[in-house]
């Protein structure tokens, strides 16, 4: 219990240390911090699963959800307001999670992966082939609202910078809470024992079907998010690379704890952001030697790290 206040201390510290930099650091900066954040958001969705035994190569689909239903909303409905697109988008993505969620999981390994996979592609290409979404090119998300106040320029992108922060700190706690409940210990057990779990008269099909959601709805409003950060949405939030690139972070960060993925996404946006000015031909290859080094010395992630030192404190 202990532990999981310290935590919840961390988190609540960690949110408002950002919040305050956000007023005195560079816009380019508060860009990718933004999206790395946001991003990281659908890690935790990626992070979940992994943590119950699945791996998802194809939350980009939940993630394209989100920032589908915000720039479609915008267009199409008239909605201008921040919180009722991220609403909006949760709705849509839980929504498609819940009729899906039926069929994966029933299956798991390999074949959880493949059919998470195929369902992004499916849309995918379903995108590609819409005129009226902007096929290939996607189109440009409007200009939010936040309870009517309508900034514009800088004031835009710090709103835009600190509703990041302060609704990712607000899922980080809830997934913290999550992850130390009755609920987030038997999906550990899942992964450790399916047998056993169901001998104590637990279903862990539905455990992981709840687990499904979760994750649906948290990637959600990470796509949510980055459209708001980016104004544009594309068919490349639902490609297989992006929801690779998820995964790498989810093996970058480790799965021990819930600020994991945000300091693996942030990292990262960061060694990618450099990468690409000082070898833009090869920065692929400068990210693949990075996972490379993080399997073999590792294997559990950086947070593993953090997690030696306490042991060795202790």
């Amino acid at each position: 219990m202990f532990k999981a206040e310290k935590t919840e201390v961390w988190l609540i510290a960690a949110t408002l240390g950002l919040i305050v930099a956000g007023f005195v650091m560079p816009n380019w900066l508060a860009f990718i911090l933004t999206l790395a954040i946001a991003k990281a958001l659908v890690v935790q969705g990626v992070v979940m699963q992994m943590r119950a035994g699945l791996v998802s190569f194809g939350q980009g689909l939940f993630f394209c959800i989100g920032g589908y239903s915000v720039g479609m909303g915008g267009a199409f409905l008239d909605i201008h307001d921040v919180f009722v697109l991220l609403g909006l988008g949760v709705a849509v993505a839980v929504a498609a999670a819940a009729v899906l969620g039926l069929l994966m999981t029933r299956y798991r390994d390999i074949f959880f992966a493949m059919l998470s996979l195929a369902f992004s592609m499916i849309l995918y290409g379903l995108i590609v082939k819409n005129p009226a979404l902007g096929s290939t090119d996607g189109f440009n998300v409007h200009a939010p609202t936040f309870l009517g106040w309508a900034p514009g320029g800088e004031d835009q992108k710090l709103a835009l910078f600190v509703l990041t922060v302060v609704v990712a700190g607000v899922l980080a706690l809830a997934l913290n809470r999550y992850l130390r409940s009755g609920l987030g210990g038997v999906s550990e057990a899942i992964k450790e024992n399916e047998i056993r779990v169901e001998f104590l008269g637990l279903s862990p099909r539905w455990i992981l079907y709840a687990n499904y959601l979760f994750a649906a709805g948290i990637s959600a409003v990470g796509g949510a998010l980055t459209a708001f950060a980016t104004g544009h949405v594309d068919p490349e939030m639902a490609f297989w690379t992006t929801s690779g690139e998820f995964v790498f972070i989810a093996l970058l960060g480790g799965t021990a704890h819930v600020a994991a993925p945000f300091i693996a996404a942030v990292l990262f946006a960061l060694v990618r952001t450099y990468a690409l000015e000082l070898a833009p031909h090869s920065w692929q290859m400068i990210l693949g030697f990075v996972l490379l080094g993080i399997i073999v010395f590792l294997p559990k992630g950086l947070w593993s790290l953090v997690a030696g030192k306490r042991r060795a404190a202790a």
